[in-house]
């Protein structure tokens, strides 16, 4: 009996080493990078901190200069028509804020729309619209002698219209002028009539003349501004 049982311990063992376990292949132990573990450290810290700068940067914003009203080529600016406002840090050269006083001191290079953020070449120290040779003057003119939403800023053509007891031809005196003020607006939104304009001394006192006798008339020029 004892030698029977024999066979069947060696049977059990072949049958062991025969199984899925007997034809596992030996596993290398994985080959370690240091190198490129600490390359992937480095870009998530770099990652981060580029992001941290970025929310930094997003947070430096300076006062400057917006311009609310329209300022014709040559006019002051006005301090009512300067705005403070924030804006973030970059490479164009806005006016700061805190420089309002001295630009309410100086005159506009070109004609500045409304909402316009202020640079420094968009201001002079002097004028050449209101220099030496020139002149300002007042008009007061009735309905059908401008046409409406003329506006401080504007270039206009001043025209001599005779009336029928004159003598003489209807000529323009003044090509292109400068609108420097407007009256104040009527209940229908237009203005009262009364404007100054800038032109040349030597026209000035045959546009008072004709001005004084109501024989004048304005034309908007909108493509000079």
């Amino acid at each position: 009996m004892r030698t029977s049982e024999k066979p069947a311990d060696v049977r059990t063992a072949a049958a062991g080493l025969s199984g899925p376990a007997s034809r596992k292949l030996p596993v290398p132990p994985r080959e370690r990078k240091p190198a490129l573990a600490a390359l992937a450290v480095l870009l998530i810290l770099g990652g981060a901190l580029a992001t941290t700068l970025l929310v930094l940067r997003s947070g430096d914003r300076v006062s400057a200069i917006r311009v609310t009203q329209q300022v014709g080529a040559g006019q002051k600016f006005p301090l009512a028509a300067l705005q403070e406002v924030k804006i973030a840090v970059n490479d164009i050269q806005y006016v700061s804020w805190s420089q309002r006083e001295k630009v309410s001191e100086s005159f506009a290079a070109v004609t500045i729309l409304p909402g316009t953020l202020l640079t420094h070449r968009m201001g002079v120290s002097a004028s050449t619209e209101l220099g030496q040779g020139k002149a300002t003057v007042g008009l007061a003119l009735k309905p059908g002698q401008m046409p409406a939403g003329i506006e401080q800023g504007d270039r206009v053509q001043i025209v001599y219209v005779p009336t029928r007891a004159s003598q003489g031809e209807t000529r323009v005196l003044a090509a292109s002028a400068l609108v420097s003020a407007v009256g104040d607006k009527s209940r229908t939104g237009n203005n009262s009539g009364q404007i100054t304009v800038v032109v040349d001394s030597s026209a000035s006192p045959e546009i008072v003349a004709f001005a004084s006798s109501g024989e004048i008339a304005v034309a908007e020029l909108p493509g000079a501004r």
